[in-house]
């Protein structure tokens, strides 16, 4: 009976020593990928689960959609001002009511075009659920996101949705689609499939970004008479604003002529001052933006990483790193610094940064569910070499053996 109890303490012991070292390993492997990503996307959409995945943890190469439920609601992004995406924009939320009788959000700007009210198109407008930027919650409205134009569009409807972002099927009508897999030809069996699920998707990381800003005002009071007094002395007061980046954080020297000169902190340590032109923080989806314009390296969608970026450093060993999902890091003015700074987040929201504010970017747990035409890796590499051109080059001449001899 002794040795029992005995070889059941040290049994325990031992499950509590691997439940000690299982945990510290998870702390560690998200402090290095970052967090975990939320596997619902919206009201319905979610992460087809694999059984037979470790630990309920997914292969990114594998991940594909699915629905709780049948998707209802759609979200029709269109690109501004722009004629040739007008019969497009109209085939398509006449296919979705009218055939699909599915409920199309649209903003309230796209309807503003006179092009699109026309005799034929106006009563299917009627049908629409209009919203206004900034304004409308469409958050738990919105089963599934269609854009129609470039990757601006993609950018846009990620800045539509601070947490949870639906789906998003993206088709290139616009000038580069390094992000727009699909090709509006074929766009009704295409968006049927989707709606009928098991879509293979990306997660698209995105960064979390909080802007606190500084601001002083003077002390006031009101006398008696109801006369505002101020005696010259200030008080400080912050501001906190918050936003989900999909490509990039960038902090430039803006209208100055000085050098920018900012100070870099990597989980609460000072790595270094950048002094050039600025510095761009961005996703492995912002690398082949901005990020490689600057001479960064372009990373997959699916690595857990954060570039950092100098613009045209006044430095010739300043070269971009990339570091760990999970770390945080801090951007502020330096105190030498002779001029602001400006900052802007997917090149939007553009804002001065003065003394004692501060950037702080992490990486969010709620990534952008991008679908794929056919799958992570191949739609990346084909938008390599159909967008940028990568490694495109004039073939070499073989060489024969008579050659070889001189």
């Amino acid at each position: 009976m002794f040795v029992f109890s005995e070889k059941l303490l040290q049994s325990t012991d031992t499950q509590f020593i691997s439940l000690k070292l299982l945990s510290t390993l998870l702390r560690r492997t998200q402090s290095l990928h970052g967090p975990i990503p939320v596997t619902t996307f919206g009201p319905k959409a979610c992460m087809l689960q694999n059984p037979h995945a470790v630990m309920h943890i997914q292969d990114p190469a594998s991940q594909r959609l699915t629905w709780n439920k049948p998707p209802k609601s759609v979200l029709v992004i269109k690109k501004i001002r722009d004629a040739s995406l007008l019969q497009p924009f109209k085939e398509l939320c006449i296919f979705l009511t009218e055939v699909k009788n599915m409920i199309v959000y649209v903003e309230k700007k796209v309807l503003e075009d006179p092009a699109i009210s026309d005799e034929n198109f106006g009563a299917i407008t009627k049908k629409f659920c209009v919203f206004r930027e900034d304004l409308d919650d469409i958050s738990n409205r919105v089963d599934f996101i269609i854009c129609l134009g470039g990757d601006g569009t993609l950018l846009y409807a990620s800045s539509l949705f601070q947490e949870s972002v639906p789906p998003v099927m993206a088709f290139h009508l616009g000038s580069l689609g390094f992000l727009t897999p699909f090709k509006f030809d074929t766009y009704q069996s295409q968006v049927t499939q989707i709606i009928e699920g098991n879509a293979a998707i990306v997660l698209r990381s995105r960064l979390k970004v909080r802007v606190l800003k500084e601001t002083w005002e003077k002390k006031a009071r009101v006398d008696e008479k109801g006369l505002i007094l101020t005696n010259g002395d200030v008080e400080s007061s912050r501001k906190a604003m918050q936003y989900q980046v999909l490509n990039e954080v960038v902090v430039d020297r803006g209208p100055s002529s000085y050098l920018s000169n900012v100070d870099l902190f990597l989980d609460g340590h000072l790595i270094t001052t950048v002094q050039g032109d600025g510095v761009i923080v961005s996703t492995p989806t912002g690398s082949t933006a901005y990020a490689v314009a600057a001479g960064a390296s372009m990373i997959h969608p699916n690595v857990p990483a954060i570039m950092i970026t100098p613009i045209c450093p006044h430095s010739l060993s300043f070269r971009p790193i990339v570091v760990p999902a999970g770390v945080e890091l801090k951007i502020m003015l330096s105190r030498d610094a002779r001029n602001t700074a400006w900052v802007s987040f997917d090149g939007r929201k553009r804002q001065e940064i003065c003394h004692g504010d501060s950037i702080t970017i992490t990486t969010s747990c709620f990534p952008l569910p991008s679908i794929c035409f056919r799958d992570p890796v191949n739609d990346w590499f084909e938008s390599l070499a159909e967008c940028l051109h990568w490694n495109v080059r004039k073939k070499q001449n073989y060489l024969s053996s008579e050659d070889e001899e001189f």
